[in-house]
């Protein structure tokens, strides 16, 4: 009788460095959003997005495990390698932001106005959401490219970094939403108008890398990529001069905060960060142009 265990399912998904990651990644994820939803408690926007970023990591690592295991990936069409190290990727940057955003919002001293059983589920809470970022990292730091290794383009340094860059977007985004009076001049308007085209294209060249479509493409892609990361890098550059000046300069906006302004609801926060994060893209992409003109594209990994 032929055995079930060999060529039906692989057990290094579980046995080997990335699939123990991975593992853990389901007990701590599992562990953070019960603790939450048991007695922690979570309300808001930030706390609706935490439970989120639990919940949906959880929900997709159990599907890589899954098709790992069972070799189900193989029946997918796409790029099954591409797709592990994006989601690695995301999850790293998702869950450190919940595990950043929970305790500093519902995680206090003392028991008053909640309970001191409250308090010590959101303690716990917070142990297992910083316990399970360290494990996506450690997801990355592993399957990432080595050098002179053949690997999914998404494994890469350049492949990472766009991951980042689109992680980074939507923040800017998100600030730009609050407020933040960008409307106000036609040079902040293209300032937008910079963020969206950027992340639009790198969200298309991290879709065409984990569906695998690259190779079918009636252009290089890779040389394509390279010449938009230089152009993202001319675009953001004109965005890091533009924003400030007419934020911050005396003569369109105010170099200090106003003392006014109400905290949480003040245009000039979400200015300054979107100043901050404009530079933090600009370096990525900059990094980003450097790596990018060293790898090859591996398609059908």
């Amino acid at each position: 009788m032929e055995s079930t265990g060999g060529p039906y399912l692989n057990t290094a998904a579980v046995t080997s460095p990335v699939g123990i990651a991975r593992l853990l990644q389901m007990t701590f994820g599992c562990a953070t959003f019960s603790l939450v939803a048991h007695r922690g408690g979570f309300s808001a926007a930030y706390g609706t997005f935490c439970m989120f970023v639990w919940t949906f990591c959880f929900a997709i690592t159990i599907f890589i495990i899954t098709c790992e295991f069972t070799h189900l990936h193989s029946c997918l069409s796409i790029s099954w390698g591409n797709f592990t190290a994006a989601f690695a990727m995301l999850a790293t940057l998702m869950s450190v932001t919940a595990a950043v955003i929970y305790p500093l919002y519902f995680v206090q001293l003392d028991c008053y106005p909640i309970s001191c059983e409250v308090r010590d589920f959101r303690i716990a809470a917070s142990v297992f959401a910083g316990l399970l970022f360290v494990t996506y990292a450690a997801e990355v730091f592993l399957t990432r490219a080595k050098p002179g290794q053949v690997t999914s383009y998404m494994a890469t340094v350049s492949g990472l970094l766009k991951i980042v860059q689109a992680f980074v977007a939507c923040i800017i985004f998100g600030a730009l939403v609050n407020d933040s009076q960008y409307s106000k001049y036609v040079a902040t308007q293209w300032c937008v108008a910079v963020y969206s085209f950027c992340f639009v294209v790198t969200v298309v060249v991290v879709a065409f890398s984990v569906t695998g479509k690259t190779a079918v493409l009636w252009f290089p892609f890779e040389r394509s990529v390279v010449i938009y990361t230089f152009g993202a890098v001319l675009l953001y550059v004109s965005a890091a001069v533009i924003w400030p000046v007419f934020c911050f300069d005396s003569k369109y906006g105010s170099p200090r905060r106003p003392g006014l302004c109400a905290k949480g609801r003040c245009p000039w926060d979400s200015q300054l960060v979107v100043a901050i994060f404009t530079y933090v893209n600009l370096l990525l992409y900059v990094v980003d142009l450097a790596y990018s003109q060293r790898i090859r594209f591996i398609s059908h990994l």
